[in-house]
């Protein structure tokens, strides 16, 4: 997508300002931080009344420490400004349609404003929204109170927070050609700023793999060269794989290992996960989830949407024969930080025996044995899609925020 630089510059202190959440404590950048890959280490994140960074973030104490783990794995931002990319989130429910008349279709439906310009703006808005990832709790600040009583009215309250910053003011009238004083700044500005600031800070199309097809015979050693071949050839990587993101972007069911909070409907009984049923509510889309795309997948660990392998070697053992990697799963694989008020919880799902069985049973991808020496070369080349530049981005963290909020 095209992008405006000032706007551009904006959205890099929307998304590390923590204006933008309830409790004021954390902000976009936090759980999409580079230092990270654009993600935040964890199996499962956690959010709003966490205190701390990546791995080393902690769950918060006393009233304002986390009621929850955030349900699904923080996916990573790199490339989401692509023109291919249509739907968003582990189970697509943010996608580009015209079902409501203002472009997208989200869990806000028709209410989701219109203007905004593009889907990467649509999704942008919904972790603000979301009670575990920047709202807070209902009783504990004005955002969440509204959003607990109709999903878009806490966006207004978030527009006039950022409004009333005089620095702020100033960049949106600069950086938006329609907007002549700052009472005109809505959500939509905001959103756009920040799609255009994740559209060209996180834009990777420098990697190794890429000079190579180029015709830099070079850029590639011969492991990795033997594992593209495998992926692009007889591995079937590539099946799901494909195209310039290296992903389809349809659903499919891995069965992976279960634990967590899961993301759950309004009348689930337990702790799970149904995946892209939850946004279709077909019966055939149960555990089906997005395929990721791989450009900086060795950054962007853990794995899966729930994060349940540490690294790529687990990862590609789970698709080559998921009941073997599910049954010498161990929790000490999750990267969770220790919760000990929701220790109880996050491995509850695995006595149901019977959802269990459910889950194990949905399996989308099937495909051959490979040596583990085929096993490191599929690996080499999944390396090999890391770019040169992921460490020198455009903009960075802000040293500082308008709002005199502390950036992570």
């Amino acid at each position: 997508m095209e992008v405006d630089p000032r706007q551009a510059a904006l959205g890099q202190l929307l998304f590390y300002d923590k204006i933008l959440s309830g409790n004021k404590n954390i902000a976009c950048g936090t759980c999409h931080h580079p230092r990270f890959g654009s993600s935040d280490g964890l199996s499962l994140g956690i959010g709003e009344g966490g205190e701390g960074l990546g791995p080393d973030r902690t769950p918060g104490t006393g009233a304002t420490r986390i009621h929850k783990r955030i349900p699904r794995n923080a996916p990573a931002l790199w490339n989401l400004g692509a023109a291919e990319i249509a739907v968003l989130m582990h189970d697509g429910r943010v996608s580009q349609s015209d079902l409501y008349g203002n472009g997208f279709d989200t869990p806000a439906e028709e209410r989701l404003p219109r203007g905004l310009a593009s889907v990467v703006a649509a999704q942008a808005l919904f972790p603000m929204t979301s009670e575990a990832e920047m709202a807070g709790d209902p009783e504990e600040n004005e955002i969440g109170g509204a959003i607990n009583d109709r999903l878009d009215r806490g966006w207004a309250i978030i527009a006039k927070r950022v409004r009333v910053i005089p620095e702020y003011g100033a960049r949106f009238t600069e950086a938006f050609d329609h907007i002549e004083t700052p009472e005109e700044i809505t959500i939509v500005e905001i959103a756009n700023a920040l799609a255009a600031f994740i559209s060209v800070e996180f834009r990777s199309i420098d990697s190794p793999f890429d000079a190579y097809l180029r015709g830099d015979e070079t850029a590639l050693g011969d492991k990795a060269k033997s594992g593209m071949a495998l992926f692009f050839g007889e591995a079937g990587c590539s099946g799901c794989h494909a195209g310039p993101m290296l992903s389809d972007h349809k659903f499919r069911a891995l069965g992976l290992p279960a634990f967590g909070p899961g993301r759950t409907r309004p009348f689930d009984p337990i702790a799970r996960d149904l995946g892209r049923l939850g946004e279709s509510d077909d019966l055939a889309d149960a555990y089906r989830f997005r395929t990721p795309m791989l450009r900086n997948v060795a950054l962007t660990a853990p794995y899966g949407h729930n994060g349940a392998y540490p690294t790529l070697h687990d990862m590609i053992g789970h698709h080559l024969d998921p009941e073997t990697a599910r049954a010498r799963w161990t929790r000490d694989l999750a990267a969770l930080p220790a919760v000990d008020w929701l220790a109880e919880y996050d491995f509850i799902i695995q006595t149901d025996a019977r959802e269990m069985d459910r889950q194990s049973l949905a399996r989308d991808v099937y495909l051959p044995a490979r040596s583990p020496e085929e096993i490191d070369a599929l690996v080499a080349f999944l390396q090999s899609l890391t770019g040169a530049s992921t460490d020198t981005t455009p903009f960075g963290v802000p040293d500082r925020v308008p709002s005199g909020l502390i950036p992570d």
